[in-house]
Protein backbone atom coordinates (compact mmCIF):
# COMPACT_ATOMS: atom_id res chain seq x y z
CA UNK A 1 0.00 0.00 0.00
CA UNK A 2 1.64 3.45 -0.88
CA UNK A 3 2.14 5.79 1.61
CA UNK A 4 -0.25 8.25 2.79
CA UNK A 5 0.12 11.64 0.14
CA UNK A 6 0.35 14.05 3.28
CA UNK A 7 2.47 12.27 5.08
CA UNK A 8 4.97 12.69 1.92
CA UNK A 9 4.73 16.00 2.22
CA UNK A 10 5.43 16.03 5.76
CA UNK A 11 9.02 16.80 6.62
CA UNK A 12 11.18 17.48 10.22
CA UNK A 13 14.30 19.14 11.45
CA UNK A 14 17.07 17.00 11.84
CA UNK A 15 20.71 17.63 12.70
CA UNK A 16 22.32 18.59 9.79
CA UNK A 17 19.73 20.21 7.95
CA UNK A 18 16.07 18.67 6.67
CA UNK A 19 15.48 15.51 6.67
CA UNK A 20 11.63 14.68 4.21
CA UNK A 21 9.77 12.01 5.71
CA UNK A 22 8.57 10.96 2.72
CA UNK A 23 10.18 13.50 0.09
CA UNK A 24 11.92 16.17 0.16
CA UNK A 25 14.99 15.88 1.50
CA UNK A 26 52.00 9.66 12.49
CA UNK A 27 50.75 7.21 13.71
CA UNK A 28 52.37 3.89 15.70
CA UNK A 29 53.57 0.44 13.85
CA UNK A 30 50.56 0.13 12.35
CA UNK A 31 49.23 -1.60 8.99
CA UNK A 32 50.49 0.13 6.19
CA UNK A 33 49.96 -0.85 2.40
CA UNK A 34 53.05 -2.59 1.06
CA UNK A 35 54.64 -2.98 -2.72
CA UNK A 36 52.59 -6.03 -4.10
CA UNK A 37 54.80 -9.20 -5.81
CA UNK A 38 51.95 -9.76 -8.21
CA UNK A 39 48.76 -8.30 -8.98
CA UNK A 40 45.76 -8.87 -6.97
CA UNK A 41 44.14 -12.39 -7.32
CA UNK A 42 40.09 -11.96 -6.59
CA UNK A 43 39.62 -15.49 -4.82
CA UNK A 44 42.12 -14.30 -1.99
CA UNK A 45 40.81 -10.69 -1.82
CA UNK A 46 37.27 -9.34 -0.58
CA UNK A 47 34.45 -11.21 0.59
CA UNK A 48 31.81 -11.18 -1.93
CA UNK A 49 29.94 -8.70 -2.53
CA UNK A 50 25.91 -8.58 -0.61
CA UNK A 51 25.63 -12.66 -0.43
CA UNK A 52 25.86 -13.57 3.04
CA UNK A 53 27.64 -16.66 3.58
CA UNK A 54 25.26 -18.43 5.40
CA UNK A 55 22.24 -17.85 3.22
CA UNK A 56 20.96 -17.23 -0.54
CA UNK A 57 19.69 -13.79 0.07
CA UNK A 58 20.80 -11.07 -1.64
CA UNK A 59 21.11 -7.66 -0.15
CA UNK A 60 20.61 -4.22 -1.68
CA UNK A 61 20.86 -0.98 -0.21
CA UNK A 62 18.62 1.95 -1.92
CA UNK A 63 18.54 5.69 -1.32
CA UNK A 64 16.31 7.26 -3.43
CA UNK A 65 15.84 11.21 -3.95
CA UNK A 66 13.59 13.58 -5.55
CA UNK A 67 14.86 16.36 -8.31
CA UNK A 68 15.95 18.45 -5.35
CA UNK A 69 18.18 15.75 -3.95
CA UNK A 70 16.23 15.11 -1.19
CA UNK A 71 16.30 12.03 0.25
CA UNK A 72 12.45 10.46 0.39
CA UNK A 73 11.61 7.85 3.07
CA UNK A 74 8.48 6.64 3.68
CA UNK A 75 8.18 4.34 1.09
CA UNK A 76 6.77 0.63 0.61
CA UNK A 77 7.86 -2.70 -0.21
CA UNK A 78 5.80 -2.25 -3.35
CA UNK A 79 7.39 1.12 -4.50
CA UNK A 80 10.36 -0.99 -5.73
CA UNK A 81 11.03 -3.35 -8.45
CA UNK A 82 14.76 -5.36 -8.43
CA UNK A 83 15.53 -7.39 -11.64
CA UNK A 84 18.90 -9.50 -11.85
CA UNK A 85 20.24 -9.66 -15.37
CA UNK A 86 16.75 -8.94 -16.42
CA UNK A 87 14.99 -10.92 -14.55
CA UNK A 88 12.40 -9.66 -12.05
CA UNK A 89 13.19 -10.77 -8.70
CA UNK A 90 10.98 -11.22 -5.96
CA UNK A 91 11.86 -8.92 -2.99
CA UNK A 92 11.12 -11.35 0.19
CA UNK A 93 12.27 -9.06 2.50
CA UNK A 94 12.08 -4.90 3.22
CA UNK A 95 13.55 -2.89 6.00
CA UNK A 96 14.24 1.10 6.55
CA UNK A 97 15.93 0.97 9.66
CA UNK A 98 18.77 3.19 10.63
CA UNK A 99 21.11 -0.51 11.20
CA UNK A 100 24.56 0.42 13.03
CA UNK A 101 27.13 0.89 10.41
CA UNK A 102 31.21 -0.06 9.79
CA UNK A 103 33.08 2.85 8.50
CA UNK A 104 36.18 3.44 7.02
CA UNK A 105 37.65 7.27 6.61
CA UNK A 106 39.92 7.42 4.12
CA UNK A 107 41.37 10.94 4.52
CA UNK A 108 43.73 12.33 2.03
CA UNK A 109 47.07 14.38 3.25
CA UNK A 110 49.07 14.35 0.20
CA UNK A 111 50.87 18.36 -0.70
CA UNK A 112 47.95 19.60 -2.71
CA UNK A 113 45.85 19.43 0.68
CA UNK A 114 47.48 22.21 2.52
CA UNK A 115 44.75 24.66 3.00
CA UNK A 116 42.16 21.97 2.66
CA UNK A 117 43.06 20.00 5.91
CA UNK A 118 40.71 22.45 8.19
CA UNK A 119 38.03 21.79 6.58
CA UNK A 120 38.13 18.25 5.80
CA UNK A 121 39.16 17.66 9.19
CA UNK A 122 35.93 19.65 10.38
CA UNK A 123 33.51 17.38 7.46
CA UNK A 124 34.91 14.41 9.06
CA UNK A 125 33.58 15.84 12.81
CA UNK A 126 30.48 16.67 11.05
CA UNK A 127 30.13 13.39 9.41
CA UNK A 128 30.44 12.14 12.67
CA UNK A 129 27.66 13.60 14.29
CA UNK A 130 25.02 11.63 12.67
CA UNK A 131 27.03 7.98 14.12
CA UNK A 132 24.58 5.57 16.12
CA UNK A 133 26.39 4.17 19.58
CA UNK A 134 26.59 0.78 17.79
CA UNK A 135 29.21 2.31 14.64
CA UNK A 136 32.47 1.76 14.24
CA UNK A 137 34.91 3.46 12.59
CA UNK A 138 38.90 3.27 11.43
CA UNK A 139 40.96 5.73 9.54
CA UNK A 140 43.52 5.29 6.33
CA UNK A 141 45.49 8.37 5.70
CA UNK A 142 47.40 9.10 2.32
CA UNK A 143 50.00 10.53 0.52
CA UNK A 144 53.28 8.77 -0.91
CA UNK A 145 51.58 6.27 0.63
CA UNK A 146 48.59 4.47 2.54
CA UNK A 147 49.03 3.75 6.12
CA UNK A 148 45.99 2.76 8.77
CA UNK A 149 46.51 5.29 11.37
CA UNK A 150 43.85 4.22 13.59
CA UNK A 151 41.89 -0.08 13.89
CA UNK A 152 38.36 0.16 14.02
CA UNK A 153 37.12 1.53 16.96
CA UNK A 154 33.67 3.60 18.60
CA UNK A 155 36.06 6.24 19.96
CA UNK A 156 35.29 9.09 17.82
CA UNK A 157 37.74 10.98 19.67
CA UNK A 158 40.67 9.21 18.80
CA UNK A 159 40.35 9.48 15.31
CA UNK A 160 39.98 12.78 15.33
CA UNK A 161 42.92 13.20 17.59
CA UNK A 162 44.75 11.37 15.34
CA UNK A 163 43.82 13.85 12.01
CA UNK A 164 44.37 17.29 14.51
CA UNK A 165 48.23 15.96 14.12
CA UNK A 166 47.93 15.56 9.98
CA UNK A 167 50.83 17.16 7.98
CA UNK A 168 50.33 17.67 4.24
CA UNK A 169 53.32 16.10 2.07
CA UNK A 170 53.84 13.90 -0.43
CA UNK A 171 51.87 12.85 -3.64
CA UNK A 172 48.56 11.17 -3.72
CA UNK A 173 48.35 6.92 -3.12
CA UNK A 174 44.46 6.74 -3.77
CA UNK A 175 43.88 3.82 -5.27
CA UNK A 176 46.13 2.23 -3.14
CA UNK A 177 44.36 4.01 0.06
CA UNK A 178 41.04 2.79 -1.37
CA UNK A 179 42.71 -1.13 -1.09
CA UNK A 180 43.79 -1.00 2.26
CA UNK A 181 40.50 0.34 3.45
CA UNK A 182 38.90 -2.40 1.71
CA UNK A 183 40.87 -4.88 3.23
CA UNK A 184 40.52 -3.06 6.64
CA UNK A 185 37.05 -3.52 6.27
CA UNK A 186 36.59 -7.70 6.42
CA UNK A 187 37.20 -7.28 9.85
CA UNK A 188 34.04 -5.05 9.67
CA UNK A 189 31.69 -6.67 12.98
CA UNK A 190 28.37 -4.60 11.26
CA UNK A 191 26.67 -5.91 8.02
CA UNK A 192 26.07 -2.82 6.41
CA UNK A 193 29.82 -1.02 5.59
CA UNK A 194 30.26 2.11 3.53
CA UNK A 195 33.85 3.95 3.05
CA UNK A 196 33.88 7.69 3.29
CA UNK A 197 37.14 9.09 0.91
CA UNK A 198 38.13 12.77 0.97
CA UNK A 199 40.89 13.74 -1.95
CA UNK A 200 41.41 16.94 -3.72
CA UNK A 201 42.75 14.85 -6.92
CA UNK A 202 43.20 12.22 -8.56
CA UNK A 203 45.92 9.33 -8.36
CA UNK A 204 49.57 9.65 -9.10
CA UNK A 205 51.55 7.36 -6.80
CA UNK A 206 49.49 4.05 -6.73
CA UNK A 207 50.92 0.60 -7.11
CA UNK A 208 47.37 -0.71 -7.78
CA UNK A 209 46.42 -0.28 -10.60
CA UNK A 210 42.40 1.29 -11.80
CA UNK A 211 41.47 -1.62 -12.86
CA UNK A 212 42.75 -3.71 -9.72
CA UNK A 213 40.77 -1.80 -8.17
CA UNK A 214 37.51 -1.74 -10.17
CA UNK A 215 37.11 -5.23 -9.95
CA UNK A 216 37.75 -5.16 -6.07
CA UNK A 217 35.28 -2.63 -5.62
CA UNK A 218 32.91 -4.71 -7.48
CA UNK A 219 33.50 -7.89 -5.27
CA UNK A 220 33.53 -5.86 -1.72
CA UNK A 221 30.18 -5.45 0.16
CA UNK A 222 30.82 -2.04 0.47
CA UNK A 223 29.19 0.96 -0.19
CA UNK A 224 32.14 3.88 -1.03
CA UNK A 225 30.95 8.03 -0.99
CA UNK A 226 34.03 10.16 -2.22
CA UNK A 227 34.07 14.08 -1.65
CA UNK A 228 36.03 15.46 -4.48
CA UNK A 229 37.79 18.91 -4.07
CA UNK A 230 38.05 20.51 -7.24
CA UNK A 231 38.65 24.23 -6.43
CA UNK A 232 38.33 26.37 -9.69
CA UNK A 233 42.02 27.93 -10.62
CA UNK A 234 44.61 27.62 -7.96
CA UNK A 235 47.03 29.28 -9.60
CA UNK A 236 48.57 25.94 -11.63
CA UNK A 237 47.09 23.83 -14.52
CA UNK A 238 45.95 20.23 -12.85
CA UNK A 239 47.87 17.19 -14.00
CA UNK A 240 46.16 14.44 -15.99
CA UNK A 241 46.23 12.80 -12.73
CA UNK A 242 44.38 15.31 -11.41
CA UNK A 243 42.30 16.03 -13.96
CA UNK A 244 41.08 12.49 -14.20
CA UNK A 245 40.60 12.70 -10.33
CA UNK A 246 36.39 13.10 -10.38
CA UNK A 247 35.63 10.47 -13.23
CA UNK A 248 37.46 8.23 -11.53
CA UNK A 249 35.52 8.62 -8.12
CA UNK A 250 32.80 8.96 -9.52
CA UNK A 251 32.93 5.63 -11.81
CA UNK A 252 34.20 3.74 -7.86
CA UNK A 253 31.53 5.25 -5.95
CA UNK A 254 28.69 4.50 -8.46
CA UNK A 255 29.45 1.07 -9.18
CA UNK A 256 28.49 0.39 -5.10
CA UNK A 257 25.71 2.20 -5.00
CA UNK A 258 27.19 5.33 -3.40
CA UNK A 259 28.23 8.37 -5.06
CA UNK A 260 30.52 11.38 -5.53
CA UNK A 261 30.09 15.00 -4.35
CA UNK A 262 32.22 17.39 -5.88
CA UNK A 263 33.12 20.36 -4.02
CA UNK A 264 34.44 23.61 -5.15
CA UNK A 265 34.08 25.78 -2.17
CA UNK A 266 35.86 24.57 0.85
CA UNK A 267 33.03 26.00 3.17
CA UNK A 268 30.63 23.48 1.47
CA UNK A 269 32.93 20.22 3.06
CA UNK A 270 30.71 20.03 6.29
CA UNK A 271 27.48 19.86 4.99
CA UNK A 272 28.33 17.67 2.01
CA UNK A 273 30.05 15.36 4.80
CA UNK A 274 26.67 15.68 7.06
CA UNK A 275 24.76 14.94 3.86
CA UNK A 276 26.33 11.70 3.62
CA UNK A 277 25.96 10.89 7.09
CA UNK A 278 22.10 11.37 6.71
CA UNK A 279 22.17 9.87 3.73
CA UNK A 280 23.58 6.78 5.05
CA UNK A 281 20.46 6.61 7.42
CA UNK A 282 17.76 6.77 5.10
CA UNK A 283 18.57 3.69 3.22
CA UNK A 284 15.89 1.34 1.85
CA UNK A 285 16.93 -2.43 2.17
CA UNK A 286 15.58 -4.69 -0.51
CA UNK A 287 16.50 -8.72 -0.20
CA UNK A 288 15.49 -11.37 -2.42
CA UNK A 289 16.65 -14.87 -2.95
CA UNK A 290 18.31 -15.04 -7.17
CA UNK A 291 16.16 -17.25 -9.67
CA UNK A 292 19.90 -18.19 -10.55
CA UNK A 293 20.82 -20.32 -7.50
CA UNK A 294 23.96 -21.49 -9.55
CA UNK A 295 27.25 -20.94 -7.48
CA UNK A 296 29.65 -20.18 -10.44
CA UNK A 297 31.34 -16.96 -9.24
CA UNK A 298 29.90 -15.14 -12.25
CA UNK A 299 28.91 -11.41 -11.70
CA UNK A 300 25.54 -10.84 -11.68
CA UNK A 301 24.33 -7.23 -12.50
CA UNK A 302 21.54 -5.93 -10.55
CA UNK A 303 18.63 -2.81 -11.10
CA UNK A 304 16.53 -1.53 -9.27
CA UNK A 305 13.33 0.35 -10.25
CA UNK A 306 10.42 2.69 -8.62
CA UNK A 307 6.78 2.63 -8.98
CA UNK A 308 6.25 6.08 -9.32
CA UNK A 309 3.97 7.15 -6.45
CA UNK A 310 1.34 9.14 -7.87
CA UNK A 311 1.03 13.53 -7.16
CA UNK A 312 4.93 13.19 -6.44
CA UNK A 313 7.53 14.80 -8.47
CA UNK A 314 9.93 11.82 -10.28
CA UNK A 315 12.04 10.36 -7.68
CA UNK A 316 15.15 8.41 -7.96
CA UNK A 317 16.64 5.33 -6.79
CA UNK A 318 20.67 4.75 -6.14
CA UNK A 319 21.84 1.36 -5.52
CA UNK A 320 24.57 -1.36 -6.33
CA UNK A 321 24.84 -2.31 -9.87
CA UNK A 322 25.85 -5.88 -8.68
CA UNK A 323 27.52 -8.97 -7.00
CA UNK A 324 29.64 -11.52 -7.75
CA UNK A 325 28.11 -15.19 -6.95
CA UNK A 326 28.83 -17.29 -4.21
CA UNK A 327 31.74 -20.06 -5.72
CA UNK A 328 30.27 -22.99 -3.20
Amino acid sequence: MLPSYAKLFAFSAVCVGISFSAWGQEAESLPSIVPRPRPVEKKETLPRADIRVDSTLVLIPVTVTDPLNRFVTGLDKENFKVFEDKKEQVISQFSSEDAPLSVGVIFDCSGSMGHKLEKSRLAVAQFFKTANPEDEFFLVQFNDTANLIQPFTRDLEEIQNRLTFTQSKGQTALLDAIYLGLHEMKKARNPRKALLLISDGGDNNSRYTEGEIKNLVKEADVQIYAIGIYEEGGGRARTPEEARGPALLSEIAEQTGGRQYEVDNLNELPDIASKIGVELRNQYILGYAPQNQDHDGKYRHVKVTLVQPRGLPPLRPFWRLGYYAPTQ
